[in-house]
């Protein structure tokens, strides 16, 4: 710029402010967003360059002056080595201006561990075996880096404290050794097609919440019927909870899926535990067959039901157990006494009970006759509460209605099967 003599050159507070004011040609002083550019590998070179390219100083080659366009040109020190003005386009262009980002957090890149264990399905006796072995280079979580790890397992879906085994805790140690097995009973092999096991390793803390490591989930049709199968898998973060697809406003979509989430609650039956039942129809005794005293209660023939036991019940006390007991009916009860008790037993939730009731009936009555069979938790001195139930009969489905037909089927044979139990049963009162 020419200024004539005499006349002082006005500059403007905006423009002075928009001038970096330092030795060498002037130019704009760089945006802060420029520091951090998000330049894709085919990004054009017309795109602003990263920092690193233009916050070396810059001057003017000898060679740049007074080009066919008589106008000078800014370039970098990279730039000056090419010779030429010619030259220093196709430098430019032949320049990577892209940058490689990482789009993952560091806490994303930070290895969580590995857990080692086994998976044992035994088909006779509807077990799932887990045996936690070792786990290696936890994530540190107390303030001396180490951490207090335990492994406990869930059964997705349907994941509840019901279902929930725990290992022991392991203290201030990064690469615990458990080697303990942590058993399912009642498991059955369409548990085993459709159902997902979720390992999950915590730190214990006694004096705040438990923190959460990682976690690994393992779907069991992958484990065959009486082969162990050995893991040694990476802790992964828990998935992401669904949220709603379309949000117009925070509190609109929150209040939107809080509605969707209660409905498909109300929908699904919550699993509250496993029962063993043992069914076996008496046909009618013959002379001979019985002895005396038997032969005025089994003359007619009738149903045998046998309690075996229950497994991992619903916790309906504050001490984390139940005191469960069950109870049998044989529906439509028109004269009241087709009602069954077992004995109470004192805080479990696994109980075994091996107790038999007998209901005499014809054949053709029984078809006509619907089993149902509750679980509940003895109170004293209010009302018992409802852990869960199933109904065994013709108009059942799924397992309950097998386990009926073999029972018909199979005349004077036991026929022993494990039932889900859920939170309602239709046709009954959960009430004492």
């Amino acid at each position: 710029m020419t200024v004539r003599k005499g006349k002082s050159l006005a500059i403007t507070i905006q423009e002075h402010m928009a001038i970096d004011v330092c030795p060498g040609p002037i130019r704009p002083i760089r945006q802060i967003s420029a520091y951090f550019p998000r330049l894709s590998p085919t990004s054009s070179f017309s795109e602003p360059l990263s920092p690193n390219q233009v916050a070396a100083p810059t001057a003017l080659s000898p060679g740049s002056v007074g080009h066919s366009g008589g106008s000078s040109s800014l370039l970098s020190p990279l730039l000056l080595g090419v010779g030429g003005g010619g030259g220093s386009l196709s430098a430019m262009s032949s320049m990577d201006t892209s940058i490689e980002i990482d789009s993952c957090d560091s806490d994303d890149n930070t290895s969580l561990g590995t857990l080692e264990f086994d998976l044992l399905y035994e088909r006779g006796t509807s077990s799932l075996h887990c045996t936690v072995l070792k786990a290696k280079g936890l994530k540190p979580m107390d303030f001396n880096g180490l951490a207090d790890p335990y492994v406990k397992l869930h059964l997705l879906p349907g994941a509840c404290k019901a279902n929930k085994l725990k290992t022991k805790t392991v203290r201030n140690t990064l690469n615990p050794v458990w080697n303990e097995t942590l058993t399912y009973c009642g498991i059955t092999e369409e548990d085993m097609y459709r159902k997902t096991l979720r390992v999950s390793v915590c730190d214990e803390d006694k004096l705040t919440h438990n923190e959460f490591i990682g976690e690994s989930r393992v779907a069991l049709r992958r484990v065959k019927p009486d082969q162990t199968k050995h893991f040694n898998i990476c802790l992964e973060h828990p998935p992401p909870l669904p949220s709603p697809t379309a949000m117009s406003t925070a509190l609109r979509g929150i209040s939107c899926y809080l509605r969707e989430w209660e409905t498909e609650q109300q929908r699904s039956l919550e699993e509250r535990g496993r029962l063993l039942l043992c069914l076996q129809y008496l046909p009618p005794a013959i002379d001979g067959d019985l002895q005396s005293e038997a032969k005025g209660e089994r003359a007619r023939g009738g149903l045998c039901v046998g309690v075996k036991r229950c497994a991992h019940l619903a916790a309906m006390d504050v001490n984390g157990y139940s005191d469960p007991y069950v109870k049998t009916y044989l529906k439509p009860d028109v004269h009241k006494k087709s009602k069954h008790k077992t004995v109470v037993i004192k805080k479990t939730l696994n109980p075994e009970f091996n107790e038999e009731f007998f209901y005499e009936i014809t054949f053709s009555e029984l078809a006509k006759k619907t089993l149902e069979v509750t679980v509940w938790d003895y109170d004293l001195g209010k009302s018992n509460d409802f852990i869960g139930g199933v109904s065994l009969g013709c108009h059942s489905q799924g397992d309950p209605l097998q386990h009926w037909i073999d029972c018909l089927k199979n005349k004077g044979q036991k026929v022993e099967r494990w039932h889900t139990l859920t939170n309602e049963l239709p046709g009954s009162t959960l009430q004492e």
